[in-house]
């Protein structure tokens, strides 16, 4: 029963987080970078803290009890994931919903996954999963199994895109839903974007010894009834106040040099929707994370959480990217597939599952 309540907790998780940047669709008249960041200081200023004064009421607390150095670390990893979250956005808006998503996330998922458990077999701790550890075990052998098998369904994603691509320039076409669509430019800006986008979960070990904290003080009220379901929330903040620092300093680069300071208040625009739907964007942005910490005080922060949670994000937001029709006028062997790796995906999941519930 861990496992499966992990499972839907990490999927509900990749349902917000594959589905966030569907309200940014209905901001009329705003340059990307305006909406961009108000919906992120609501992804990462505002609903963080409430979530936590929510569920861990002396959340501050916890936080000013913390060693400067773990704070100073935590934050840091924080930075280079706002770069992997700012570039996030740039690889969906020149590669679509769906193919962005894909690469970027099946990046993110391998780096995620695997890098901690490597750190780990350089610098043990007790209670840490190893490389070592996991190549030993059959619950390992079955997750990195899982895991070289969601490498795989990337791969087949990332093919599909090229197939679409080839399609519309024989066709002559302009892509109707993405008009922005760069195929060059998308990838570069996604490798960039998945591999910093890892370091939120090295953002989580980071600052794990706040969260024990916070997941100590409640089983010491709730005695024989396992992990906190919510103790990653302290983490969260100061991981977030690094993606904040960086996306802020980035935009507002952005509204200065393409003069768009004056969006936030342009009466010809429908101001109070587009901030409706960027606040929306970002509020449905943070509950991946609120998820994923339910997700992971059931299975752990190891590969099995990261990649299921990952995993989940991918197959959502090429749900999404079909549903909006980003697939329209391209060639059955495209969308085949794009309809095979998503299945090799769910594949993967499969497998992780499986070897974690053997753990």
């Amino acid at each position: 029963m861990q496992v499966i309540f992990g499972i839907i907790y990490h999927f509900i998780g990749g349902f917000a987080s594959g589905s966030f940047y569907i309200p940014y669709k209905k901001v009329k008249g705003w340059a990307w970078e305006s909406f961009w960041i108000v919906g992120g200081i609501f992804s990462w200023l505002i609903v963080p803290p409430v979530a936590a004064w929510l569920t861990i009421p002396n959340f501050s607390d916890i936080i000013q009890q913390t060693n400067g150095q773990i704070l100073l670390l935590t934050y840091f990893f924080g930075l280079l994931w706002g770069i992997g979250g700012l570039t996030y956005g740039l690889g969906v808006r020149y590669l679509g919903v769906s193919l962005g998503s894909t690469i970027i996330l099946g990046l993110c998922a391998v780096f995620g996954s695997i890098i901690p458990s490597v750190y780990y077999n350089i610098y043990p701790q007790a209670g840490k999963t190893t490389l070592t550890d996991m190549l030993g075990s059959h619950w390992g052998q079955m997750v990195l199994l899982g895991i070289l098998i969601c490498v795989i369904g990337i791969v087949i994603c990332g093919r599909a895109g090229t197939l679409k691509e080839r399609d519309l320039s024989a066709r002559g076409q302009v892509n109707a839903v993405n008009k922005e669509y760069r195929f060059g430019l998308g990838i570069l800006v996604a490798i960039v974007s998945g591999v910093l986008s890892a370091c939120f979960n090295f953002g989580i070990e980071a600052g794990k010894s706040m969260a024990d904290v916070a997941n100590a003080a409640w089983q010491a009220q709730h005695p024989g009834q396992g992990n906190f379901l919510f103790s990653n929330n302290v983490t969260y903040v100061v991981i977030l106040w690094g993606g904040l620092t960086t996306n802020f300093i980035w935009c507002m680069i952005l509204n200065a040099r393409n003069k768009t300071f004056y969006n936030y208040t342009d009466s010809r625009t429908p101001l109070f929707k587009n901030y409706l739907f960027s606040a929306l964007a970002g509020t449905t942005w943070f509950l991946q994370f609120f998820f994923y910490g339910m997700g992971e005080s059931k299975l752990g922060n190891g590969a099995s959480s990261w990649i299921l949670h990952m995993a989940s994000i991918i197959l959502i937001a090429n749900l999404w990217g079909l549903i909006l029709k980003e697939w329209k006028g391209v060639s059955k062997p495209a969308v085949t597939t794009l309809i095979a790796g998503i299945l090799t995906i769910i594949i993967s999941v499969l497998f992780v599952g499986y070897g974690n519930s053997l753990k």
